[in-house]
Order: structure tokens, then C-alpha cells, then sequence
């Protein structure tokens, strides 16, 4: 089985370093994988002029799953948007047709601390938003900016969605649903935007073949409140793609550090690009102090949806678990006035707990 690691810029190389580490212990008694390494934005515009050098798609197409750090730095912010490093980012989703979005928000009852909102309010949180990553208004088609017939100039991006794109991702939150709580419920703004009344309405004609799920509805301003006054009443969120990229990021802060929270992005096949939801970290980078722990859940993701390693899976999850509970802490999770770990410091206690 082989892996793509494109471990990128910023923190990327640090925590996938321990990722790749973990997933080299458990080759060596367990499911075989092979590893090719490929740089990727800011990195893949250093080595080739490209964030998506074709060297690094070659490397990825080749492989059965991909397994990614971060991207992103001051350094490359003046240069055009085609050569930044998102866009390498951005292309590997398109290209691969990564449509599903998996992030997962879990809070450990170690860390129920560490949440800005009381503990009682989070303890057993376990949410999973499905975001739709390839179409909407970040896809849409016209954009740009425009003079109008005052002479004034405008910008404006197109919110787009076809109806085969809302039934693939609205599938995908159904059968992930009845893996867990039998519970959905899809976020929209159809009282504003007929985008998503269509979004509305094409969901609630795919929730026709899962009547055992219970599917509602919700406003997005209102689900980004009631994710802050109570979590726990939900199970799958299912959205389009500002939406989920908007309501995720919230979501991770529930869990007390952006730095817990793994995610996927599947296509039809189960290929998959697996990545912690956090970005670069350049004011920490090269500091070892990173938390690794996003990058590790994700490499358990990996092995669950793209390799069907469902055991190696697990004793990943279990051992991260077995981390926490034995009061390893990086600096972003930690309590005040206690004793943190660094990045490498960290992969070594879950590497002792596999």
C-alpha cells in the first residue's frame, strides 16, 4: 500500500515527521506500506516555480492515499494567486474530484478543559461534519472584479450547484450517519439564497432512500449558534463548501485546540487526501513545539477509509487516547502552570503507547 506524504511548509514537515514515524511502526508488524515523499506549496514552488509541481501530482496519482502536512507562509503571500500555496491545495482536491469532506470533532474527557466553553457543555461531544469541498461559491464560475455601469468597480463570485454534487455528498452523510447515531442534519440558507433552498430540497429528496436516518434542517447563522450553546444535539452536519469551511473551524475550537482535530477528503473510489484541519503555524515553525496529534489522527483516518486497515486504525486512536490519559500535553492543550511536551516528545509517547 503505498502513501503520498506531502508534508508542505510551516509546521507541515514537523508533524508529519511523527505521523510518518507512527505509521512506520505499525508497518513493521502489521499491514505493509510504502511511503514516497513530494513537496507541495510553498515547498513545491521553492523546488519547480509551482505549488503543484508535476513531479508531486505524478507521486500522488501514483499512490493509494495521500497524507498532508500544511502549506502556506509569509514569505509567499506578494506572490500572484496562481503561484501561492494554497492553490497547490486547492488543485489536488479538484484534480482527484476530493468532494467529501470528513471532519470529525471529538473532545476527550481529558481535555474538556481546554475548551473555551464550560465543560459540561462539551463533555462527550462527538460530531462529524460532511463539507462538500469542490463545488460552491470557492468553484463558481464568473468571478473576479469588474467595473459597473456607475464606473465603480465590483467584486463577485458565483454560488453554483448542480444537482449530481448535493446528491453525492448528501449520500455520503447518510451512510456515515447510520455508522454512528442515525441522525443528520443538513445546513443551508434557503431563506436567502436559492443555491441552497435547491441544496434543501435535493437533500430532502436523497433522505427518501434512508428513512432510518431523521434528517432536519438548519439555518447556518443559527448553527453556528446553537454549535456554541449545545453541541451535543448533533451527530452528522451535513453543508456546502463556505458553509463547512466556516462552521468546521468552529467546530474545532469545541474540542479545546485546532491542534486535536484530523480530517479527509474523499472521492468516489476512497481515494483520499488526509490532512489536521490547522494551517502552517509559521510563528512556531522549526520550534518543535507543535502539536502532532491532528496529523497522527489523520494517518488513522488514512488507514480506516482509504486502506480499509480498520484494526491499525484503532490502535492509533487507542493509543493517542492512552497519550492524553497518562498527561501528555503540548503546549496548546495544556493547563496552565503544567509540565508540556514538544512535537517529537509527543510522537515518542504514542509510539510507546502503539
Amino acid at each position: 500500500m503505498k502513501i503520498a506524504v506531502l508534508a508542505g511548509d510551516g509546521i507541515g514537515p514537523e508533524i508529519t515527521g511523527q505521523a510518518v514515524r507512527v505509521l512506520q511502526a505499525l508497518s513493521s508488524d502489521g499491514p505493509r506500506i510504502e511511503l514516497e515523499f513530494a513537496p507541495v506549496g510553498g515547498a513545491g514552488y521553492d523546488a519547480a516555480g509551482d505549488p503543484l509541481p508535476e513531479a508531486t501530482l505524478k507521486v500522488a496519482g501514483q499512490a493509494d492515499a495521500i497524507l498532508f502536512g500544511s502549506v502556506g507562509g509569509p514569505k509567499y503571500d506578494t506572490l500572484p494567486r496562481a503561484k501561492r500555496p494554497e492553490q497547490g491545495l486547492l488543485r489536488l482536491r479538484k484534480h482527484f474530484d476530493l468532494f467529501a469532506n470528513l471532519r470529525p470533532a471529538l473532545v476527550y474527557p481529558e481535555l474538556a478543559h481546554a475548551s473555551t466553553l464550560k465543560p459540561e457543555v462539551v463533555a462527550g461531544l462527538d460530531l462529524l461534519i460532511v463539507r462538500e469541498l469542490t463545488g460552491d461559491i470557492y468553484f463558481g464560475q464568473p468571478r473576479g472584479v469588474r467595473t459597473n455601469e456607475q464606473g465603480e468597480r465590483e467584486g463577485f463570485d458565483t454560488m453554483r450547484y448542480a444537482e449530481s454534487e448535493i446528491r453525492r455528498i448528501a449520500v455520503v452523510a447518510f451512510e456515515t450517519a447510520r455508522k454512528r447515531q442515525r441522525r443528520v442534519c443538513s445546513v443551508d440558507k434557503a431563506n436567502v439564497l436559492e443555491t441552497t433552498q435547491f441544496w434543501r430540497d435535493v437533500v430532502t429528496e436523497v433522505h427518501g432512500q434512508y428513512r432510518d436516518i431523521e434528517l432536519t434542517h438548519m439555518y447556518v447563522d443559527n448553527a453556528a449558534m446553537q454549535l456554541v450553546r449545545n453541541p451535543r444535539q448533533f451527530d452528522v452536519m451535513v453543508t456546502g463548501n463556505m458553509f463547512g469551511d466556516i462552521l468546521s473551524d468552529e467546530a474545532s475550537m469545541l474540542t479545546g485546540s485546532i491542534g486535536m482535530l484530523p480530517s479527509a477528503s474523499l472521492n468516489a473510489r476512497g481515494f483520499g487526501l488526509y490532512e489536521p484541519i490547522h494551517g502552517s503555524a509559521p510563528d512556531i515553525a522549526g520550534k518543535g513545539v507543535a502539536n502532532p496529534l491532528a496529523t497522527i489522527l489523520s494517518a488513522a483516518m488514512l488507514l480506516r477509509h482509504s486502506l480499509h486497515q480498520e484494526a491499525a486504525a484503532r490502535r492509533i486512536e487507542t493509543a493517542v487516547r492512552k497519550v492524553l490519559a497518562q498527561g501528555f500535553r503540548t503546549a496548546d492543550i495544556a493547563e496552565p502552570g503544567r509540565r508540556t511536551v514538544g512535537t517529537k516528545d509527543m510522537g515518542d509517547a504514542v509510539l510507546a503507547a502503539l
